[in-house]
């Protein structure tokens, strides 16, 4: 079952999400803080974090630039910061997609799954293919590349 994390300060919200997310199928947790939810983010455990903006000690766009320091978890920001310079921010500092408040639990439901199906293209457990294969064919990246038939012979 995937594992989801919510980093939010209103527990009330996030245990409502929990459940509906639970309904779905997912396993979830939640902290309430940034820091917590940092460390969380961090722990590699979760397939996606859903984040809000608004925490206190460390805020949920700088929570979001530290995860994206050193990891490519997904993560949704879910805000009541819906103006369009915060979804501009957080899409360009990491977010892989942003939802504001209020909103519809399927709605929010139907967005992680898209994220995660982005995400795991490739092969189980999104972990993208480290080579390549067409038709039998694996390029190679040691090789030279192809010669043309220049006078001199020269690669091209």
């Amino acid at each position: 079952m995937d594992r989801i994390l919510i980093i939010d300060d209103d527990v009330e919200l996030a245990s409502l999400v929990g459940e509906f997310l639970d309904s779905e199928g997912f396993r979830v947790e939640a902290v309430y803080d940034g820091e917590r939810g940092l460390e969380r983010g961090l722990s590699g455990e979760y397939v996606l974090v859903v984040l809000d903006v608004m925490l206190p000690g460390i805020n949920g766009f700088e929570v979001l630039r530290r995860i994206r320091s050193t990891s490519s978890v997904p993560v949704l920001l879910l805000t009541a910061r819906g103006e369009e310079v915060d979804r501009i921010v957080g899409l360009e500092i990491g977010a892989d997609d942003y939802l504001p408040k209020p909103f519809n639990p399927r709605e929010l439901v139907a967005r992680i799954r898209a994220v995660l199906r982005r995400t795991r293209e490739g092969k189980p457990g999104g972990q993208l293919p480290d080579v390549v294969e067409v038709a039998g064919v694996e390029p190679s990246w040691i090789r030279p590349p192809a010669r043309f038939g220049t006078k001199d012979n020269s690669w091209i």
